[in-house]
Protein backbone atom coordinates (compact mmCIF):
# COMPACT_ATOMS: atom_id res chain seq x y z
CA UNK A 1 0.00 0.00 0.00
CA UNK A 2 3.10 2.25 -0.01
CA UNK A 3 2.43 5.41 -1.96
CA UNK A 4 -1.31 4.74 -2.10
CA UNK A 5 -2.38 6.61 1.00
CA UNK A 6 -2.63 10.02 -0.62
CA UNK A 7 -6.08 11.53 -1.08
CA UNK A 8 -4.94 13.74 -3.97
CA UNK A 9 -6.57 11.41 -6.50
CA UNK A 10 -9.93 10.76 -4.86
CA UNK A 11 -12.57 10.27 -7.59
CA UNK A 12 -14.51 13.44 -8.29
CA UNK A 13 -17.75 13.50 -6.34
CA UNK A 14 -16.72 10.93 -3.78
CA UNK A 15 -18.27 11.57 -0.36
CA UNK A 16 -17.08 8.39 1.31
CA UNK A 17 -14.51 6.08 -0.22
CA UNK A 18 -16.28 3.61 -2.44
CA UNK A 19 -14.68 0.84 -0.40
CA UNK A 20 -14.86 -1.84 -3.04
CA UNK A 21 -11.25 -2.76 -2.33
CA UNK A 22 -12.02 -5.53 0.11
CA UNK A 23 -9.30 -6.33 2.65
CA UNK A 24 -8.30 -9.48 0.79
CA UNK A 25 -7.44 -7.53 -2.38
CA UNK A 26 -4.32 -5.38 -2.39
CA UNK A 27 -3.63 -2.76 -5.05
CA UNK A 28 -1.00 -5.05 -6.53
CA UNK A 29 -3.47 -7.91 -6.77
CA UNK A 30 -6.10 -5.64 -8.30
CA UNK A 31 -3.56 -4.47 -10.88
CA UNK A 32 -2.73 -8.09 -11.71
CA UNK A 33 -6.41 -8.80 -12.18
CA UNK A 34 -6.78 -5.74 -14.42
CA UNK A 35 -4.07 -7.04 -16.72
CA UNK A 36 -5.00 -10.74 -16.67
CA UNK A 37 -4.67 -11.81 -20.32
CA UNK A 38 -6.78 -14.93 -19.78
CA UNK A 39 -9.86 -13.61 -17.98
CA UNK A 40 -12.04 -10.69 -19.08
CA UNK A 41 -13.95 -11.02 -15.81
CA UNK A 42 -10.75 -10.46 -13.83
CA UNK A 43 -9.78 -7.50 -16.02
CA UNK A 44 -13.20 -5.93 -15.46
CA UNK A 45 -13.00 -6.49 -11.70
CA UNK A 46 -9.44 -5.22 -11.49
CA UNK A 47 -10.16 -2.00 -13.39
CA UNK A 48 -13.29 -1.43 -11.30
CA UNK A 49 -11.46 -2.03 -8.02
CA UNK A 50 -8.61 0.30 -8.90
CA UNK A 51 -10.74 3.10 -10.30
CA UNK A 52 -13.03 3.05 -7.28
CA UNK A 53 -10.17 3.40 -4.80
CA UNK A 54 -8.84 6.67 -3.39
CA UNK A 55 -5.54 6.23 -5.22
CA UNK A 56 -7.16 5.23 -8.52
CA UNK A 57 -6.32 8.51 -10.24
CA UNK A 58 -2.56 8.12 -10.07
CA UNK A 59 -0.83 8.34 -13.49
CA UNK A 60 0.18 4.67 -13.54
CA UNK A 61 -3.46 3.63 -13.22
CA UNK A 62 -4.67 6.20 -15.74
CA UNK A 63 -2.35 4.57 -18.27
CA UNK A 64 -3.81 1.20 -17.39
CA UNK A 65 -7.36 2.50 -17.97
CA UNK A 66 -6.36 4.00 -21.30
CA UNK A 67 -4.85 0.69 -22.41
CA UNK A 68 -7.99 -1.13 -21.25
CA UNK A 69 -10.18 1.02 -23.49
CA UNK A 70 -8.95 -1.14 -26.39
CA UNK A 71 -9.86 -4.41 -24.68
CA UNK A 72 -11.67 -6.98 -26.81
CA UNK A 73 -14.28 -7.39 -24.05
CA UNK A 74 -16.99 -4.73 -23.85
CA UNK A 75 -17.34 -4.92 -20.07
CA UNK A 76 -13.65 -4.12 -19.65
CA UNK A 77 -13.85 -1.25 -22.13
CA UNK A 78 -16.87 0.13 -20.27
CA UNK A 79 -15.12 -0.10 -16.91
CA UNK A 80 -12.09 1.67 -18.39
CA UNK A 81 -14.20 4.49 -19.84
CA UNK A 82 -15.95 4.88 -16.46
CA UNK A 83 -12.55 5.08 -14.78
CA UNK A 84 -11.37 7.83 -17.15
CA UNK A 85 -14.59 9.72 -16.50
CA UNK A 86 -13.90 9.59 -12.76
CA UNK A 87 -10.22 10.43 -12.80
CA UNK A 88 -9.49 12.00 -16.17
CA UNK A 89 -9.03 15.59 -17.25
CA UNK A 90 -10.17 17.50 -20.35
CA UNK A 91 -7.10 16.17 -22.16
CA UNK A 92 -8.71 12.71 -21.94
CA UNK A 93 -12.00 13.88 -23.43
CA UNK A 94 -11.09 12.74 -26.98
CA UNK A 95 -10.74 9.17 -25.70
CA UNK A 96 -14.19 9.25 -24.15
CA UNK A 97 -15.70 10.96 -27.21
CA UNK A 98 -14.29 8.18 -29.40
CA UNK A 99 -15.97 5.63 -27.13
CA UNK A 100 -19.35 7.14 -28.04
CA UNK A 101 -19.01 5.17 -31.29
CA UNK A 102 -18.38 1.83 -29.62
CA UNK A 103 -20.54 -0.99 -30.91
CA UNK A 104 -21.57 -1.93 -27.37
CA UNK A 105 -24.34 -0.02 -25.56
CA UNK A 106 -22.70 -0.40 -22.16
CA UNK A 107 -19.54 1.31 -23.37
CA UNK A 108 -21.47 4.11 -25.06
CA UNK A 109 -23.50 4.71 -21.90
CA UNK A 110 -20.37 4.90 -19.74
CA UNK A 111 -18.80 7.29 -22.25
CA UNK A 112 -21.83 9.56 -22.13
CA UNK A 113 -21.79 9.54 -18.33
CA UNK A 114 -18.08 10.31 -18.39
CA UNK A 115 -18.75 13.39 -20.50
CA UNK A 116 -21.09 14.62 -17.80
CA UNK A 117 -18.02 14.88 -15.55
CA UNK A 118 -15.42 16.17 -18.02
CA UNK A 119 -16.04 19.46 -19.81
CA UNK A 120 -14.94 19.73 -23.43
CA UNK A 121 -16.60 21.70 -26.20
CA UNK A 122 -15.39 19.03 -28.62
CA UNK A 123 -18.05 16.78 -27.09
CA UNK A 124 -20.98 19.01 -28.04
CA UNK A 125 -21.60 17.83 -31.60
CA UNK A 126 -21.07 14.12 -30.79
CA UNK A 127 -23.49 14.40 -27.85
CA UNK A 128 -26.09 16.16 -30.02
CA UNK A 129 -25.79 13.38 -32.59
CA UNK A 130 -26.10 10.73 -29.91
CA UNK A 131 -29.18 12.39 -28.45
CA UNK A 132 -30.92 11.95 -31.80
CA UNK A 133 -33.27 8.96 -31.75
CA UNK A 134 -32.40 8.19 -35.38
CA UNK A 135 -28.75 7.74 -34.42
CA UNK A 136 -29.00 6.09 -30.98
CA UNK A 137 -31.70 3.54 -30.20
CA UNK A 138 -30.89 3.19 -26.50
CA UNK A 139 -33.07 5.62 -24.55
CA UNK A 140 -30.79 5.62 -21.49
CA UNK A 141 -27.90 6.81 -23.64
CA UNK A 142 -30.01 9.52 -25.28
CA UNK A 143 -31.15 10.70 -21.84
CA UNK A 144 -27.58 10.76 -20.53
CA UNK A 145 -26.51 12.75 -23.60
CA UNK A 146 -29.19 15.35 -22.90
CA UNK A 147 -28.00 15.56 -19.29
CA UNK A 148 -24.40 16.09 -20.41
CA UNK A 149 -25.40 18.87 -22.81
CA UNK A 150 -26.83 20.89 -19.92
CA UNK A 151 -23.34 22.21 -19.13
CA UNK A 152 -22.86 23.99 -22.49
CA UNK A 153 -24.38 27.47 -22.75
CA UNK A 154 -24.58 27.67 -26.52
CA UNK A 155 -27.59 28.48 -28.70
CA UNK A 156 -27.12 25.37 -30.85
CA UNK A 157 -27.32 23.24 -27.72
CA UNK A 158 -30.60 24.83 -26.66
CA UNK A 159 -32.06 24.36 -30.15
CA UNK A 160 -30.94 20.73 -30.24
CA UNK A 161 -32.52 20.09 -26.85
CA UNK A 162 -35.79 21.71 -27.92
CA UNK A 163 -35.78 19.45 -30.97
CA UNK A 164 -35.14 16.42 -28.76
CA UNK A 165 -38.40 17.04 -26.90
CA UNK A 166 -40.04 15.07 -29.72
CA UNK A 167 -38.27 11.91 -28.49
CA UNK A 168 -40.64 8.96 -28.11
CA UNK A 169 -39.42 8.09 -24.60
CA UNK A 170 -40.55 9.98 -21.51
CA UNK A 171 -37.25 9.32 -19.74
CA UNK A 172 -35.44 11.23 -22.48
CA UNK A 173 -38.01 14.04 -22.45
CA UNK A 174 -37.48 14.45 -18.69
CA UNK A 175 -33.71 14.77 -19.04
CA UNK A 176 -34.07 17.16 -21.96
CA UNK A 177 -36.45 19.33 -19.95
CA UNK A 178 -34.03 19.33 -17.01
CA UNK A 179 -31.11 20.33 -19.23
CA UNK A 180 -33.17 23.19 -20.67
CA UNK A 181 -34.10 24.31 -17.17
CA UNK A 182 -30.44 24.38 -16.14
CA UNK A 183 -29.38 26.26 -19.27
CA UNK A 184 -32.18 28.82 -19.38
CA UNK A 185 -33.91 28.88 -15.99
CA UNK A 186 -37.20 28.45 -17.88
CA UNK A 187 -39.74 25.64 -17.66
CA UNK A 188 -42.19 25.20 -20.49
CA UNK A 189 -42.47 21.46 -19.93
CA UNK A 190 -42.60 19.39 -23.10
CA UNK A 191 -44.22 22.17 -25.16
CA UNK A 192 -41.83 22.62 -28.08
CA UNK A 193 -43.82 25.50 -29.53
CA UNK A 194 -43.65 27.41 -26.23
CA UNK A 195 -39.90 26.85 -26.06
CA UNK A 196 -39.39 28.02 -29.63
CA UNK A 197 -41.55 31.11 -29.11
CA UNK A 198 -39.61 31.99 -25.96
CA UNK A 199 -36.27 31.38 -27.72
CA UNK A 200 -37.20 33.63 -30.65
CA UNK A 201 -38.40 36.46 -28.39
CA UNK A 202 -35.52 36.45 -25.88
CA UNK A 203 -32.33 38.47 -26.26
CA UNK A 204 -30.27 36.65 -23.63
CA UNK A 205 -31.45 33.05 -23.35
CA UNK A 206 -28.88 32.28 -20.63
CA UNK A 207 -29.69 35.21 -18.34
CA UNK A 208 -31.37 32.93 -15.78
CA UNK A 209 -29.10 29.92 -16.26
CA UNK A 210 -28.43 27.69 -13.25
CA UNK A 211 -25.15 26.03 -12.21
CA UNK A 212 -24.60 22.65 -13.82
CA UNK A 213 -23.68 19.69 -11.64
CA UNK A 214 -23.38 16.14 -12.87
CA UNK A 215 -25.70 13.40 -11.53
CA UNK A 216 -24.23 10.95 -9.01
CA UNK A 217 -25.00 7.68 -7.29
CA UNK A 218 -26.77 8.10 -3.97
CA UNK A 219 -28.94 5.84 -1.85
CA UNK A 220 -29.98 5.42 1.77
CA UNK A 221 -28.25 2.95 4.05
CA UNK A 222 -29.43 -0.62 4.10
CA UNK A 223 -30.09 -2.16 7.50
CA UNK A 224 -26.76 -4.01 7.52
CA UNK A 225 -24.87 -0.81 6.80
CA UNK A 226 -25.82 0.61 10.20
CA UNK A 227 -23.72 -2.12 11.84
CA UNK A 228 -20.16 -1.36 13.04
CA UNK A 229 -17.37 -2.04 10.54
CA UNK A 230 -19.84 -2.39 7.65
CA UNK A 231 -18.90 0.09 4.89
CA UNK A 232 -21.48 2.79 4.11
CA UNK A 233 -23.16 2.93 0.71
CA UNK A 234 -20.87 4.18 -2.07
CA UNK A 235 -22.58 7.55 -2.21
CA UNK A 236 -21.13 10.50 -4.07
CA UNK A 237 -21.57 14.23 -3.77
CA UNK A 238 -22.19 16.09 -6.97
CA UNK A 239 -19.87 18.73 -8.40
CA UNK A 240 -19.24 20.68 -11.58
CA UNK A 241 -17.34 18.98 -14.42
CA UNK A 242 -13.58 19.19 -14.39
CA UNK A 243 -12.42 21.79 -16.88
CA UNK A 244 -15.57 23.91 -16.66
CA UNK A 245 -15.02 27.64 -16.37
CA UNK A 246 -16.10 28.67 -12.83
CA UNK A 247 -17.80 31.73 -14.33
CA UNK A 248 -20.01 29.49 -16.45
CA UNK A 249 -20.80 27.41 -13.40
CA UNK A 250 -22.56 30.34 -11.84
Amino acid sequence: MAGCGSFDSVPRGTDSLLQVLVPQTSPGEAAQMATDPYSAENRYKGVTLLSSADFGGQPIYLELYIDSMDDEDASVRGAAVRAIGRHGDPEHAPLIIAALNDEDEFVRLEATRGLQRIHSEDAIDPLIEQMNEDNEKNADIRAASAEALGQYRQSRVVLALIGALRDSRLSVNNRVQHALLVLTGQNFGFDRRAWIDWYNSTDDIFAAAQPYTYPVFNRKKKIMEYLPFVPPPPNETTSSPVGMDPVLDG
